[in-house]
């Protein structure tokens, strides 16, 4: 017999594979509406117009699309991503190039921001309206505020360029120095930390003053044991949603981190082929893009629907 629970997930997984295959219809479109012409791009500076033709004709650019966009699908239904209008390499060969940069600063990020974040919002639930509440959502509220460029900017002009401690960029690759990491990572996590944290400390104060909570802390269960076991499971609902969201808005950080900090990450590869007008290749990328976007708000909802089973969310 199908319980409730196994009714939802299945019809939330049909609703996630229906997204991940909208996915490429939408980037297709998208793609299709972008200015500029790859011909052009790789005919050079003057080109005479039969060249950019030729150059049309022999990369397939002239075809309906409708057309193109079936041969298309037909490649990633194989797993193919296409190939490179510029260099003739295929997508995948793109993507292999500067997946491991962008892994590492990502996953940097998610592993220091989950602790940083539960535990700041502890902190300030702790004693709601005292100085540290007061101080972490002052803090957490103005750091919010500043966006991701400036912040980058700020912190590269005081810490490398002014005291010296740290490279300004990942010139001459990550493995060289490590060290290139550090602003990337502490710009990545500004934000997400403060809107987590935030979440994690009202979703903390709301459950410890639930009726639940307040039993048991009549009851003599000890304050700890009430707030770890009962009330942060509960609270954790909405902040599981917002590190999924975090997750995605982190394959936008990525991007201006890495042209910020000259790292050959997905980002980097991202703005180069736009800049060529390199069509596949930012199909790739989208189509990678949105479909880890479908799958981390997917796993963000089973979660959240473990951890507050009484939570109400869209199917």
């Amino acid at each position: 017999m199908t319980t409730p629970l196994r009714g939802w997930a299945r019809r939330r997984l049909l609703l996630g594979a229906g997204q991940v295959a909208a996915v490429p219809v939408l980037v297709f479109v998208l793609t299709e509406a972008l200015p500029g012409d790859a011909a052009v791009t790789i005919a050079g500076d003057d080109p005479d117009p039969a060249r950019i033709a030729a150059i049309r004709a022999a990369l397939r650019l002239d075809r309906p699309a409708v057309e193109r966009f079936a041969d298309w699908a037909g490649e990633l239904a194989h797993g193919e991503l296409g190939r490179s209008l510029v260099s003739g390499r295929p997508v995948a060969g793109y993507l292999a190039d500067g997946l491991a940069p962008t892994l590492l600063l990502a996953s940097l990020t998610l592993t220091l921001l989950v602790p940083t974040a539960v535990g700041l919002g502890m902190l300030a639930a702790r004693r709601e309206g005292g100085a540290l509440d007061r101080a972490i959502s002052t803090v957490t509220l103005g750091v919010y505020a500043v966006p991701e460029f400036a912040l980058g900017v700020l912190l590269t002009a005081v810490f490398a360029l002014r005291l010296g401690w740290l490279p300004p960029t990942a010139v001459g690759g990550i493995g060289a120095q490590p060290a290139a990491l550090v602003l990337p990572v502490v710009v990545l996590l500004a934000r997400p930390v403060c809107s987590i944290a935030r979440l994690v400390r009202a979703g903390l104060v709301d459950a410890m003053a639930a009726p639940y909570a307040v039993h048991a802390l009549r009851c003599g269960v000890p304050p700890a044991r009430v707030r770890w076991t009962h009330a942060l499971p509960n609270a954790l609902g909405p902040a599981t949603q917002q590190l999924a969201r975090t997750a995605d808005w982190l394959l936008c950080g990525v991007i201006v981190a890495e042209a910020l900090f000259v790292i050959p990450g997905l980002g980097t590869v991202l703005l180069d082929a736009v800049a060529a007008r390199d069509v596949p290749v930012v199909q790739g990328l989208a189509v990678l893009f949105g479909t880890v976007t479908v799958l981390l708000n997917l796993a963000a909802d089973l979660a959240t629907r473990r951890l507050a089973p009484r939570t109400e969310l869209a199917v």
